[in-house]
């Protein structure tokens, strides 16, 4: 017998390759019928939002540019203004924002996901991909349901793309999960899978019950927090990986439904908060990989970050809602890491490809090979101290 959650994957993926559109308001408010309305009324006030009461006069809490007397402009009260990420959600009562994660419950922003799990596994580090941040240990990784993104590539579509009243999750506290990553002997707690800021609430408290056991935090991103929740994680986490998924606003647009530059902008501030950072770009065949696109993405990070920060050019497989396009040829990948290291990038990876030279780590110095992988796992590593075995040139990252 088909679980819920399998079959409403198949009828999504179904509708997906029919070009048939669902509404998410209507998805959203199906999924939280019946059983769903005990996760509404049992889920605690989100933070990083307000109302019209809250803001009192501040227009400007809510819009970025403030109403004038030629266009006035009317508060709902019962309205609330989602200020996690750069949406910028209005979500009425009854309602979520984009994420489908946080929703207005009698004018107050719930979290959803807090302390539901969707899905928990002990994976290599090297899987996030993280090559530069404690290599060859596990990682306890976790998501729950929700995204502020529609990317139509999307290898996680099931989490991402779904509402919480869809997904069987029993509540899990901060502190178990913190104790099962002990058990595990796993040193590092990942927030992965969805996009972790939509669970910012219970990412902030895992953290901060990690750090009492000596266990370190990362997580995997898109890049689509707003200034003031993402200070408040990057103090709270050792590392963070963004997906940087194109260097084009129009592809952001059309298959992101999003925009560049909040992520952008992103990427800075965490570069500037001095927490371990590395880069992904996930190459689509026709979409991402023009010339124009790889130039523009790595002079970027040449020229905004330096020449430290990794940055994985990734494989892209079809799924979702591009099962129409081939994988990323290799070749593809391998002008991409070529263009990278041009402009001075030091670290720049291919991923996705088992057995590529591409994965290794090389000396920027004397061009040696100093960790050496095989699929997401470590054979060998010739560091010393964080430095280069062979010729003794520091080696960018987090090793101890």
């Amino acid at each position: 017998m088909l679980s819920r959650r399998t079959f409403l994957a198949a009828t999504a993926r179904a509708a997906s390759a029919a070009g048939i559109a669902v509404s998410p308001v209507a998805a959203w408010a199906e999924s939280m019928a019946g059983p769903g309305q005990d996760l509404l009324r049992t889920s605690p006030k989100a933070r990083y939002w307000t109302t019209a009461a809250l803001a009192g006069a501040d227009c400007a809490a809510c819009h970025p540019r403030p109403p004038t007397a030629a266009k006035p402009h009317g508060h709902d009260p019962t309205t609330v203004r989602c200020l996690l990420c750069a949406q910028g959600c209005d979500i009425r009562a009854g309602q979520s924002g984009r994420c489908r994660a946080r929703a207005n419950v009698g004018g107050e922003l719930r979290s959803l996901v807090y302390g539901r799990p969707a899905a928990v596994h002990l994976d290599p580090i090297e899987k996030k991909p993280f090559y530069h941040f404690l290599p060859g240990s596990s990682a306890l990784s976790f998501g729950t349901s929700g995204c502020p993104l529609r990317c139509r590539f999307c290898q996680n579509w099931e989490l991402s793309q779904s509402t919480p009243g869809n997904l069987e999750a029993p509540f899990t506290t901060p502190v178990e999960m913190v104790g099962e990553a002990a058990s595990r002997r796993a040193p590092v707690i990942a927030f992965t899978y969805n996009e972790p800021t939509v669970f910012v609430e219970y990412l902030l408290d895992v953290a901060a019950a990690a750090s009492t056991r000596g266990i370190r935090s990362v997580m995997v991103s898109c890049g689509f927090a707003r200034e003031a929740p993402l200070a408040d994680i990057c103090r709270s986490l050792a590392a963070i990986k963004i997906d940087l998924k194109g260097f084009s606003e129009d592809f952001y647009r059309r298959v992101c439904g999003a925009e560049l530059q909040p992520v952008l902008r992103s990427i800075k501030q965490v570069a500037k908060s001095g927490r371990h950072l590395e880069l992904v770009n996930l190459v689509v065949p026709t979409l991402n990989d023009s010339e124009r696109s790889l130039q523009g993405l790595a002079a970027w990070v040449f020229g905004e970050l330096g020449p430290d920060v990794p940055v994985h050019f990734t494989r892209f497989h079809p799924d979702y809602q591009l099962m129409n396009l081939p994988p990323t040829p290799v070749s593809t990948l391998e002008r991409a890491r070529n263009i990278a290291m041009a402009k001075g990038i030091r670290y720049a990876y291919v991923g996705n490809v088992p057995g590529h030279a591409g994965n290794h780590t090389y000396c920027p110095s004397c061009r040696k090979a100093v960790i050496l992988r095989e699929n997401f796992f470590v054979n060998e590593q010739h560091l010393r101290n964080g430095a280069c075995e062979y010729c003794g040139q520091k080696i960018a990252g987090v090793w101890v």
